[in-house]
This record gives C-alpha cells, structure tokens and sequence, in this order.
C-alpha cells in the first residue's frame, strides 16, 4: 500500500514523501480501514513544524480521521462486518490507503454520506461534542465564546451551542469568515485582526461575564478569556494554534508565558474553572468516551441536528497544498485529502 511519511520538519513541499509499504494487520479489538480519504487538523500543522510532543519520531505516518470500508478485522471486534462503511479516528496511520482503528473509535456511516462529511465526524465533531456536553454542559442563554469559529471545530461547536439557544460569541481572521459566521448565526461575529475580542465582549457582556470560551489557540487568547469569565464560568483549552505562528524560540517562550500563571485560590474565590483537553490522551485512558460521543453525533447528523461543512478538498499529491491552505487559515470547514 501507499502512505504518505513525514521524513522532516519543516516546508510541505519538502516535509513529505509517498512511500510504499506492507499493509498493517489489526490486532486485538481492532479494524483495518481501506482508506477513502483522511482529514486535516491543525495537529498535523503543527506535527510537521516539530511542535506536536504527542507525534511519533521521524519518519512518521501522521493523520488521525479517516473514512473508508472496513477491509479486516482482529479477535474482539463483533459489532461490525468487513464492507462496513465508517468514520474513525486513528492515533496516527491515517495518511495511508489502508489504516488500523480501535474498534471502540469508529462508527458506521450512510453509503451515501459525503466522504468529507464523514472524516469531519471523527474529530471535528467529536472533539466540540467532547468539549461542549461531555467537559460542560451547554444551557439556555448561557453565554458562549467560540475562538477559530469559522473552523472545523468551531463550525461544530456553533452548531451545538445553536442547538442548545445560546448566546454565541465567535473570532475570525477575515471579513469573509465573518460574514460566514453572521450568516451562520452566531449573535457577535468578531474580527480579531481589526478589534480585540476582549474590550468587544466586555462592552456587551459588563459584569455578568461569559459562562463558556472555547479557545484552541493558546497564548495570551487564554489569559484574556479567563477574564471575561463570569461566576460559574469555565475556559476550555484544546490545542495551541498561536505555537505555529511564533517565530524562534523566543516568539515559543512569548507564548507559553502568554498563557499566564493561575493559583488555584482564583478559581475558588471567582467561581471559575479551566478544563485542558487532549483528544488523544482520552482515546488511550477513555475509549468508551470516544466510542460514546463517535454514536451521538453520527445519530445527530442523520436527524439534521449537526451539519457537517467541507472547507476543502484535495488529492493525495497535493498534499503540501492542502497543508498549506489550513496553515493559511483561508479554510472554513473540514479539510480531505482523497487517495
């Protein structure tokens, strides 16, 4: 089979090579996925830069989405056939025709269901499912602020908050993508390029504060989200975007002090929590997390209630192009790469 390896950190156009290699054997309680296509995430960005910790050493197959059939199975694996279709998420392996899921990290999908439709359910959905239900639980009128919303992850967690009448609050790059979120629905769409976010939600928030920030940037985006924080009110971290736009380690170190200090004291005297979520560290301690949510929202997209958007599609040799225009932040929407 083929898979595309990243041999170095650095440019897409010299980080990347297709390789041929045997095709992996699932084990126990696992499935091999003949690969349709597989997703993008900001991880694989930041994997290719040298930032990720989680990514294995070089030479690495990264790519953790797929969509595909199920082409074998391992001993344990009984809910599902050979021919099945599925959505899955992968700890890595994904960039590759053929990819090994853990059983407990996929779901059957339509036939008919766009591929990329499909890849955007393993980790985009799964991961704004697993910050907004099962990390908080979104109500009526709470007060929502939704950073990178015109993203994958933020485009599901809109669709969640919407479903639950909140109020919501989203951050963009660009007039287009703001224009995108009013179109969407969200109540105050923000160009942090042209206004600080901040100053903006204070002057219509005042004192009664945010209940939920969702913020996958990272840096001082945190510290400032904290503080719009009102009583009872959390921030949810999951992931550090502002790393791969910061220039030497110095412009690293910038970030990692943007974070600020907390002393647990300011949670207790202010009512206010920060959650940390890492995806792949609930799949190794959690799977039946994974395995729960990976159902809820393959079930809420055939009742219509999440709408999945494909931001971009690309083939295999285009793969430094499709890194490229999620690094560019242009892309509104899941990202695939077809084999």
């Amino acid at each position: 089979m083929k898979a595309a390896y990243l041999i170095k950190n650095g440019k897409p156009e010299e980080a990347f090579e297709i390789r041929e290699i045997d095709k992996p054997i699932p084990g126990h309680d696992q499935v091999l996925i003949k690969v349709e296509g597989f997703g993008l995430n900001f991880a694989d960005v930041m994997a290719r830069l040298g930032h990720y910790k989680d990514a294995p050493p070089l030479p690495a197959i990264l790519g953790y989405d797929v969509v595909g059939t199920i082409d074998a199975k391992g001993e344990g694996v009984e809910e599902f056939n050979v021919g099945d279709r599925v959505t899955a998420l992968t700890r890595f392996g994904g960039y590759a025709e053929f990819a090994v899921s853990d059983r407990r990290a996929i779901a059957k999908i339509p036939d008919d269901m766009d591929a990329g439709v499909g890849v955007a359910l393993s980790t985009q959905y799964c991961t704004a499912y697993m910050l907004s239900i099962e990390m908080v639980r979104l109500h009526k009128n709470d007060h929502v602020l939704i950073h990178a919303a015109a993203g994958g992850v933020g485009t599901a967690l809109i669709q969640i908050a919407q479903h639950h009448e909140c109020i919501i609050f989203g951050t963009a790059g660009s007039d287009k993508k703001i224009q995108s979120l009013k179109d969407s629905g969200v109540h105050h769409a923000i160009n942090y390029r042209k206004e600080d976010f901040a100053e903006v939600i204070r002057k219509i928030v005042g004192k009664r504060g945010l209940d939920v920030v969702f913020d996958p940037i990272g840096g001082s985006s945190v510290k400032k989200g904290f503080r719009l924080l009102g009583a009872g009110g959390r921030i949810i971290t999951f992931g550090g975007s502002a790393m791969t736009q910061a220039k030497g380690l110095l412009g690293k170190i910038r970030v990692g002090i943007g974070f600020g200090i907390y002393h647990p004291v300011a949670f207790l005297m202010n009512s206010r929590g920060m959650i940390g979520v890492n995806m792949l560290r609930i799949a190794d301690q959690r799977p039946h997390m994974i395995e729960r949510v990976m159902k809820k929202v393959v079930k809420m997209t055939e009742e219509g209630i999440l709408k999945p958007e494909v931001g971009g599609e690309f083939s295999i040799d285009e793969l430094a192009d499709s890194h490229r225009f999620l690094e560019s932040r242009k892309s509104m929407g899941k990202i695939i790469v077809r084999w």
